[in-house]
């Protein structure tokens, strides 16, 4: 390799210092921090970290055809999904990311696995990207075990089908509906040789979608196909494609796991919270001012608020936090200068945003996977 003489060296050096310099200020002027670069996966079981918590996987494991994710600040594109198998057998992949573990590589900080009788919430949240040329499943995948397992195949598989698309339906047949963290879903209940699999089928596509994970696992214990003392050892959420994929997208995508009567299975999270939603509104725009309070008798490091934007509603500029996807399930996070809230204290970040339709404020918001009260 030839190298560079030693001027020119320093005045790229200096040129890259002066660059980073200014993204940073544009980010304090904008109100977002900076973009970490995205990072694409082709290797067949290749996988990286997102929002320093969670793992994003290849997981190609049906196809020998080339399969390449890229991971974003806060979830992953599918940019390549060459191949197709029949749709009467098995995807031939599950691109996704997850909170917990899975064949030994586990997320960061996760709380995961944790003995179900001991869960007392496991807020998540996501945001989706769909295509419409390809047939796919966008699905949650929720494991569970009688042993806190953190390798190989779990005993039994929740899976959550936000959206289908194509001739493809869940292993097993349908034994009815159930109405599930506020929704009416198919159930359809099977094995596929190595786990029981009970699957729960929403009858429309879901764009985006916030809910408790031990909703569908006390329904799944309920069903027979699980217990108390099992361990939920996963959180996993992507897509199942059968044929094509490219394009599909996970915007953004959180989890906790709650233990201990309502302690926060997560790092920096609180016990307990309230949020203040201010807002003015004129026809065809708004400004929010938030005031998140930390209510617990220890610091939260690192806080996101999460909560979901009614539809019609798109952020375009915030301040004091980094708010993004620009719509549906979204997540506020603190800057590094109010990253952390110290017990009693409070934090205070405002965003800017259009809509359409009848105006309405949002629900549903979290501190680090623990609920909060609104006021």
């Amino acid at each position: 390799m030839r190298r560079l003489p030693h001027h020119t060296r320093a005045l790229r050096g200096l040129f890259a210092t002066l660059l980073t310099a200014l993204a940073v200020v544009a980010a304090l002027v904008t109100g977002t921090a900076p973009a970490q670069a995205d990072t694409t996966i082709c290797e067949q079981y290749g996988s990286t970290t997102v929002q320093g918590r969670y793992v994003v996987q290849n997981n190609r494991w049906g196809t020998s055809a080339t399969q390449c994710v890229t991971a974003t600040d806060t979830g992953f594109r599918l940019t390549r999904a060459d191949g197709s198998v029949p749709t009467n057998g098995a995807p031939k992949s599950y691109p996704s990311l997850f909170n917990g573990c899975h064949y030994t590589n586990c997320s960061p900080g996760t709380a995961l696995p944790a003995r179900i009788s001991g869960i007392s919430s496991a807020p998540s949240s996501i945001s989706y990207g769909y295509v419409n040329d390809a047939v796919y499943n966008a699905s949650y995948d929720i494991w569970l075990d009688p042993t806190p397992r953190t390798d190989g195949v779990n005993r039994t598989e929740i899976m959550i089908w936000l959206n289908k698309v194509g001739p493809i339906q869940p292993i097993g047949s349908q034994v009815g509906t159930a109405t599930v963290a506020g929704r009416t879903w198919q159930v359809w209940s099977g094995g596929n040789g190595t786990n029981d699999v009970l699957s729960f089928v929403a009858p429309s596509a879901i764009s985006s979608f916030g809910f408790d994970v031990m909703d569908f696992v006390r329904e799944t214990v309920a069903r027979g196909m699980a217990r108390n003392d099992w361990y939920l050892t996963s959180v996993q959420a992507g897509f199942e494609p059968w044929q094509n994929g490219a394009g599909l997208a996970v915007n953004s995508f959180s989890s906790t796991v709650n233990t201990g009567g309502g302690e926060p299975g997560g790092p920096g999270g609180p016990a307990a919270c309230t949020v203040s939603y201010a807002t003015n509104a004129w026809p065809g725009g708004f400004t929010a001012d938030v005031t998140v309070r930390n209510t617990g008798s220890s610091a939260v490091d690192g806080w996101r608020l999460a909560f979901t934007l009614p539809s019609g509603q798109r952020v375009t500029n915030s301040w004091n936090a980094s708010v993004s996807p620009s719509s549906g399930a979204v997540t506020a996070s603190g800057l590094d200068g109010n990253a952390r809230i110290a017990p009693g204290g409070s934090q205070n970040f405002g965003f800017q945003g259009t809509y359409s339709g009848a105006f309405a404020r949002p629900n549903g918001f979290s501190l680090n996977g623990t609920a909060c009260t609104t006021t």
